[in-house]
């Protein structure tokens, strides 16, 4: 077992019973942060949680606990860059990140360190870019996974006017000549939380406050906007699981759900990836903004539902 990590519990979101937050060594010797979350009695199996960008192990506490009424063991964890982990450039708020193989040696090695711990079977639960990280360690042969999850997975990002070609190659090109810790144009290092009544996130208020609370409560939480560096991890991430063969070799069962009023992510990107994983069900839940899983009760029932029927192909309740 690893050093101990800390959790910051707030009012509206407290560290869920029987938290065991941790420091584990990733890629590199990054400092990392998990966290681990008995379930309540016999579990059934476990799932491993993988938040997307900007996400930290906190804003999943409600996630956590929907999992372990289930009956399931929950594994959740801080992705290099963000959160707790270790963050990339001196300046913590840039959004960075290096090469998608860093993050894959990340997942191997938050996997191994608690391997021992995590009952069988494994379902992977992955939003946006841990959707993305999640499907490209299975197509690269990760086989632990009896099944997979994925909300709003980023197989495709949303630019506005700018061309998708464009932009992907000027962040190689600026990572290459060492630029690419800079911020992207237009981006910020501590951004003015939006509005709840502009905000493309989430249609649920309590969920969006409870979001911010945490951050306010633990400014070391934070992260700003991503850096080229970072949108050329991204582009090539994307790239590998659309245009790369690795889509067709994950041979587990894969639930893609995608948002109906998705504003962040590109929907079409997902199903076109979606087609090519061949255990994968495409299921759109109108309605809701990109967060999914942070979504208003209605809209999050209909996540759960998908999820409890892929449960129970792989980890029935006993």
């Amino acid at each position: 077992m690893g050093q101990t990590a800390p959790l910051i519990g707030v009012a509206s979101a407290p560290v869920p019973p029987g938290a065991a937050p941790e420091w584990f060594e990733g890629a590199h010797g990054a400092r990392l942060r998990a966290a681990l979350f008995p379930a309540p009695g016999r579990a059934r199996g476990s799932v491993v949680v993988s938040g997307g960008r900007t996400e930290p192990i906190e804003k999943y506490f409600e996630v956590v606990e929907d999992l372990r009424r289930r009956g399931f063991c929950v594994l959740a964890h801080d992705w290099r860059g963000q959160g707790l982990s270790q963050r990339l450039l001196p300046q913590r708020l840039r959004g960075h990140a290096g090469a998608c193989q860093d993050f894959i040696e990340d997942f191997a090695a938050l996997l191994a360190a608690f391997e021992a711990r995590l009952p069988k079977p494994w379902l992977a639960l992955g939003h946006s870019m841990g959707g993305c990280l999640t499907a490209l360690a299975l197509a690269r042969g990760e086989r632990r996974f009896a099944a997979a999850a994925l909300s709003a997975p980023m197989f495709g990002v949303r630019l506005g006017s700018l061309p998708a070609p464009l932009v992907e190659a000027t962040a190689r090109l600026l990572r290459l000549a060492g630029a690419g810790g800079a911020l992207a144009p237009g981006q910020q290092l501590s951004p003015p939380a939006a509005p709840f009544e502009t905000n493309i996130l989430t249609h649920d208020r309590r969920r969006y406050e409870r979001n911010l609370a945490q951050i306010a409560a633990s400014p070391d939480l934070a992260l700003g906007g991503p850096t080229w560096g970072w949108l050329d991890f991204a582009f090539a991430a994307m790239a590998e699981m659309e245009r790369g063969r690795g889509a067709g070799r994950i041979d587990i069962p894969v639930l893609v759900a995608v948002a109906g009023e998705e504003r962040l992510v590109d929907a079409k990107a997902q199903r076109r990836v979606a087609h090519r994983i061949p255990g994968a069900r495409l299921v759109e839940i109108a309605g809701a903004f990109h967060e999914l899983l942070q979504e208003s009760d209605e809209l999050r029932a209909l996540f759960w539902r998908e999820f409890d029927a892929l449960a129970a192909e792989v980890a029935p309740l006993r």
